[in-house]
């Protein structure tokens, strides 16, 4: 029997893929709803499967995954996220990550990822390989976010959801001060003249 760890910081989404997961006949060995507990408590079960989420709070889903992959670990990811795979999917498959399910697909396209990555396929959408640009704005933004790092990305996110410097440093275990250069470098790279302009330009590109 499979068994499978589940890193989400929503109890009900948890709930639901736990109730799947045994529906299914994998054995859940462990969930957490924050990073840093999360890297804890895998290193301790070392489940064959982790269902990870990206924005969850203290360690974000990104830096897990490249800390596993740093690790060279046996354990599989499969990402299980409310982001669009246009920004994050390439970025997860290049952390290590064996797939990518967006929560608004139906719960049999999680199993049918679940199989797959427990078979040692990869299973991500075509968006995430292929990106489809609506208007050459999208093209040149979605060029310009190459440059931007995971840490960046994430704080970008985190900005566009109307936190406050202080509310991201608490929740990414990070300074004011810290929280403010990934700003400026984020104006920087993206070429924006204003943290409205850098919440615009998210909410065009689905990070919101």
């Amino acid at each position: 029997m499979n068994s499978v760890f589940i890193v989400d910081d929503h109890p009900v989404i948890r709930l639901a893929v736990r109730m799947l997961l045994e529906h299914e006949g994998y054995k859940v060995v462990g969930e957490s709803d924050n990073g840093v507990d999360a890297m804890q408590m895998i290193r301790e079960c070392m489940p064959d499967l982790i269902i990870l989420d990206i924005g969850i709070p203290k360690l974000d889903g990104l830096e897990i995954l490249s800390r596993f992959n740093a690790m060279s670990t046996p354990i599989k990811t499969l990402v299980l996220t409310a982001q669009t795979p246009t920004l994050f999917g390439i970025r997860c498959m290049q952390s290590g990550a064996c797939g990518y399910v967006c929560k608004r697909e139906a719960l049999s396209e999680l199993v049918s990822a679940i199989k797959a990555v427990l078979s040692g396929y990869n299973y991500f959408p075509s968006q995430a390989l292929n990106p489809v640009h609506s208007d050459d704005q999208q093209y040149a933004e979605l060029e310009l976010f190459k440059s931007v790092n995971d840490r960046e990305l994430m704080v970008l996110q985190l900005f566009a959801q109307g936190r406050t410097n202080k509310e991201i440093a608490k929740g990414m275990f990070l300074s004011n001060k810290t929280v403010s250069t990934y700003k400026k470098r984020l104006m920087q790279k993206l070429k924006a003249q204003s943290l409205v302009e850098l919440i615009e330009m998210a909410k065009r590109n689905a990070l919101v």
